[in-house]
């Protein structure tokens, strides 16, 4: 299964897309059936559209099967 990292905030780790998936081992990265999964966009800008898991848009929210994320380090 490809992995998509969390940080890029695509359509694969937004709350939003309802496209099979599940959270990677670490948290830091969603697992997707293949490159061209599709799912529906369900209340964001994409509302009732087909979207592909790496496509992106400014409304991403962190999916919330996915482990908060890392504090970052400050030193």
């Amino acid at each position: 299964m490809p992995e998509q990292a969390v940080d890029r905030r695509r359509c694969a780790s937004c709350e939003r897309w309802s496209g099979a998936r599940s959270a990677g081992g670490d948290g830091a990265s969603v697992l997707i059936a293949s490159e061209t999964a599709t799912g529906t966009c369900v209340g964001g800008p994409w509302d009732g559209s087909e979207r592909r898991a790496r496509s992106a848009c400014g409304q991403w929210l962190r999916w919330q099967a996915l482990p908060p994320p890392a504090p970052e380090r400050t030193e």
